[in-house]
C-alpha cells in the first residue's frame, strides 16, 4: 500500500491544479468559539485536534502593546478598542491627521518579533502547509492610519499622498515577505478587505488606479521567491478574480456564499484559482441546524473533490455558533470518503 500524502502535499496538489485524494481544510475561530472547542476537546492546540492543513506562522498584524482600558496599540501606532470585538478591535483616533508622511516612522519590517518561533512551529508540524500571513496589508492598513472617511476623500483630494502611502506600505510588506522566505515556507498570505455586501468599498476605478499597482508589486515579489500567493478580502469582489489571477494570486479567501455564487465560481475558475472558505458564517452556521450544516458541508466537499478548493467556514467562526454546528462540519471533513 503506497504511503499516504502529507497534508502539505495535499494542499500543494490543489494549488498545482491536480485532483487531491480528499479536500483539505483549514478553520478559523474567534476567541469565544475557540473556547467552546477547547473545552470540548480538552486541548489547547485546536489545530492539532482538528487536523488543520495550513500552518500559520509569525505575527500576522505584528504585535500589540496593552495600554489598559481594554485597548492595545499596534506597531504602527494605531490604538484598538477591544471592549466589544475581542479578536481585532475597533481603531480609535488617527495616526496620520494630515495627508502627509512627514515625520511618520515606518516600523522595522525585519523586527524579529514578526517571525517569532517560526522554526519551532515548523519543526512541531512538518507535515503541514506553511503560510506566513501579513494582515492589514495595504488598503486596510492605510485606512487604519488615516481613517476610513479621510482616506476615501484622499483618493480624490490628495492622490499623490495616497500613492506614496500605499507604496510605502507595499515596500514594508515586500521586505517582510522576503525575510519570511528565509524560512522554509510555502506561501505568503495578504489580508486586505476591499468588498462590502455589494461591490467594492472604493469602486473599481479607484481599486485599479490606486491599489492594483502596489498589490501587483507585492504579489510579484512573492512569486519571484517561488512561493504561492494567498489573499483574503471579505465582501463582493468576484469582479476582480480575473485581474487577481493575472496579478499572480493562487488562492482566495474567504469565498462568501452570501455575496458570491460559490458553485458556479468554483467550476469556472478551477485550475486557475483556488478558493478557501465557502461555508456560510452569516446564515448556515449561526442559524442552521446540525443537519443543515452537515448537508452544506457535504455539498461543498463534493464540489471540491476535483480540486481547486480548501474547505473552511467563510470567515472565523463566531461565538454565537452552537457547538453542535461546529462539530457537524468538523466531523464531516474529517470523515470524508477518499
Amino acid at each position: 500500500m503506497p504511503p499516504q500524502p502529507s497534508r502539505r502535499e495535499v494542499v500543494s496538489a490543489v494549488l498545482e491544479g491536480r485532483r487531491p485524494p480528499y479536500v483539505p481544510w483549514s478553520f478559523g475561530f474567534t476567541v469565544e468559539a475557540a473556547q467552546k472547542l477547547r473545552r470540548h476537546y480538552g486541548a489547547d492546540d485546536l489545530s492539532a485536534a482538528l487536523g488543520d492543513h495550513l500552518l500559520w506562522l509569525g505575527a500576522p498584524e505584528g504585535f500589540y502593546e496593552d495600554i489598559g482600558g481594554e485597548r492595545v496599540r499596534d506597531v504602527w501606532g494605531v490604538v484598538w478598542d477591544r471592549s466589544i470585538d475581542r479578536d481585532i478591535g475597533t481603531p480609535v483616533g488617527r495616526v496620520l491627521e494630515e495627508p502627509s508622511l512627514d515625520g511618520f516612522e515606518v516600523p522595522d519590517p525585519l523586527d524579529e518579533r514578526f517571525y517569532a518561533a517560526i522554526e519551532e512551529r515548523i519543526a512541531a508540524g512538518p507535515e503541514r502547509f506553511r503560510v506566513f500571513p501579513i494582515g492589514f496589508s495595504l488598503y486596510e492598513r492605510a485606512w487604519t492610519l488615516r481613517g476610513m472617511e479621510r482616506l476615501m476623500m484622499d483618493f480624490h483630494d490628495n492622490p499623490d499622498f495616497v500613492r506614496e502611502l500605499l507604496d510605502t506600505l507595499a515596500d514594508f510588506n515586500i521586505a517582510r515577505a522576503r525575510r519570511a522566505a528565509d524560512y522554509d515556507i510555502d506561501a505568503v498570505y495578504f489580508g486586505d478587505d476591499w468588498g462590502q455586501q455589494r461591490g467594492l468599498q472604493m469602486g473599481p476605478r479607484i481599486w485599479h488606479e490606486f491599489l492594483r499597482p502596489p498589490l501587483e508589486r507585492m504579489y510579484g515579489a512573492v512569486r519571484e521567491m517561488g512561493k504561492y500567493v494567498f489573499i483574503h478580502s471579505c465582501g463582493d469582489v468576484d469582479e476582480l478574480f480575473d485581474d487577481l489571477i493575472a496579478m499572480g494570486v493562487n488562492c482566495f479567501n474567504p469565498f462568501q456564499p452570501e455575496v458570491m455564487d460559490v458553485e458556479s465560481l468554483m467550476r469556472r475558475y478551477r485550475g486557475r484559482l483556488v478558493f478557501h472558505g465557502g461555508l456560510s458564517t452569516q446564515r448556515t452556521l449561526p442559524r442552521g441546524t446540525p443537519k443543515q450544516v452537515r448537508a452544506e458541508t457535504r455539498r461543498l466537499l463534493e464540489l471540491g473533490r476535483e480540486g481547486g478548493y480548501i474547505f473552511a467556514p467563510a470567515h472565523a467562526v463566531e461565538g454565537d455558533v452552537p457547538l453542535q454546528n461546529m462539530l457537524a462540519f468538523i466531523e464531516e471533513v474529517q470523515n470524508q470518503p477518499a
